[in-house]
């Protein structure tokens, strides 16, 4: 008996905390409260220094565009150099956006600045920026770090780039050019076994890649 005075007790606590919290809510509701706390959440006016940013950021973007597409070396450099200029006024303003420290590494990297514009990837790939992107954005990030390295490998180890590798295509597995990379550098170090596997993994996303057919013949691929 005791034991079903006490369930009982509960019970009806339980359904008075209940009416009262419906009862709370009914009349914030008639106030307009949940509708107005949400209006403002909605329009809440953006950061001004990322709304800044971003526009530093877009101007970058397009001079990069440009001096890709210019067949000039010297428009090409100058309009690199522009590029940079918006990237790190982009960066000052809202140093957490990825996608900034990307663009200034590919703006030193046309200028030929490679050890500049792998710093500027760490930045991108570090936990203060990372969280900015998607999976497949850091993937193609991973992927363009190990480039970068291995365009530098007296400075970086294989060590360093099959992890960046490894990982890219794990963020992006339907990247072709990732899977042929790793392939490349796992064939390059021995590897062969690890090698195939990545070129075959290449072909299942681009049939008519030539390098990774190339590859798997050398390698005796069966």
């Amino acid at each position: 008996m005791e034991f079903d005075e006490k369930k009982a007790m509960i019970r009806d606590v339980a359904l008075q905390v209940v009416f009262i919290s419906l009862t709370i809510f009914s009349f914030l509701w008639m106030h307009g409260i949940p509708q107005n706390l949400y209006a403002k959440l909605r329009h809440r006016p953006p950061n001004p220094r990322a709304v800044q940013a971003k526009r530093h950021f877009v101007k970058g973007a397009q001079l990069l565009a440009q001096a890709r597409r210019s067949k000039s070396a010297s428009s090409a450099t100058s309009l690199a150099k522009q590029a940079l200029a918006e990237a790190e006024k982009a960066i000052a303003l809202d140093p957490k956006d990825a996608a900034s420290h990307l663009l200034k590494s590919m703006a030193l990297d046309l200028q030929g600045f490679r050890t500049n514009a792998l710093d500027a990837l760490d930045a991108a790939l570090s936990p203060l920026a990372a969280g900015s992107l998607a999976e497949d954005e850091r993937g193609d990030a991973l992927l363009k770090r190990a480039e970068l390295k291995i365009a530098m490998s007296e400075r970086r180890g294989v060590d360093s780039v099959l992890a960046d590798l490894t990982e890219s295509v794990k963020l992006s597995p339907r990247n072709a050019k990732a899977w042929c990379m790793l392939g490349e550098t796992y064939e390059g170090n021995k590897m062969g076994e690890e090698a195939k596997k990545a070129y075959k993994e290449a072909l299942e996303l681009e049939p008519q890649l030539n390098v990774a057919q190339e590859a798997l013949s050398r390698l005796g691929s069966s």
